[in-house]
């Protein structure tokens, strides 16, 4: 019997694209299914405001187009990201000063900590909508002044696309990718309960616990944490099970 080759990619753009070329260049079949859709918002934002930024935060490489598109005049800023695909992609689109904490929110807020200073002004938390909240009461706390903004707002959809139910059904599938906790929620609610045992043969990756945790008991074949919470780091898990 022939190995499954299938890979569930469920993240949006930006990251959807760049990560089904990674798995494809692994060997694997990339079949997207993002769970979220994006919408950008447009909160109010003074270019006298951007002036006095002191740096821009950024948790996640999907706030950055809105962002810019919202006020141009931020890419004079520095800007602290979460981690290095959001560093590179904020890089991309014309920040020059750019620096990555290469882990989590608790890694951006100690980077943070490290390299500004609060005396120096304010701080802009670019996030999406219901995002960013204890990273901003945590660097608040530190003494800085956080203007929390949301650029986007994440929307679940209502159902998986067919072509992620077919490869779910003909149990062609060796792993589904997980990026958020929010995808794997959406997942775990629109998959039909009909195909629940066609997951057994499928490993569920997953970029951190907070994402594991609403795929537990679903029937996968197991349900893998990675190392650190990185689209490398996902597929690294991938490209074990080929060496295995």
């Amino acid at each position: 019997m022939t190995e499954p080759r299938g890979v569930l990619v469920t993240r949006p753009e930006p990251g959807l694209t760049e990560t089904m070329r990674a798995v494809e260049a692994a060997g694997f079949t990339a079949i997207p299914s993002p769970l979220l859709a994006l919408r950008p918002l447009r909160p109010l934002l003074a270019p006298a405001m951007a002036a006095g930024i002191q740096a821009v935060l950024l948790t996640s490489g999907q706030a950055v187009d809105p962002l810019v598109a919202l006020c141009p005049a931020l890419l004079g800023r520095r800007v602290l990201a979460v981690g290095d695909a959001t560093a590179r992609r904020a890089r991309e689109s014309g920040f020059g000063i750019v620096e990555s904490a290469s882990g989590d929110a608790p890694a951006l807020a100690s980077l943070v900590v490290h390299l500004l200073r609060p005396q120096d002004g304010p701080l802009l938390l670019a996030c999406g909508q219901g995002q960013g909240i204890t990273l901003a009461r945590v660097l608040t706390g530190a003494g800085f002044e956080v203007i929390r903004h949301c650029v986007y707002v994440a929307e679940p959809v209502d159902a998986l696309p067919p072509a992620a139910i077919e490869a779910v059904r003909a149990q062609s599938l060796t792993a589904t990718l997980f990026f958020s906790a929010e995808t794997a929620t959406v997942f775990a609610r629109v998959l039909p309960s009909a195909l629940l045992p066609d997951l057994g043969g499928t490993r569920a990756l997953a970029i951190s616990p907070a994402a594991a945790a609403p795929l537990r008991n679903l029937g996968w074949q197991c349900v893998e944490t990675a190392a650190t919470p990185t689209a490398a780091s996902i597929l690294s898990l991938l490209g074990q099970r080929r060496q295995r």
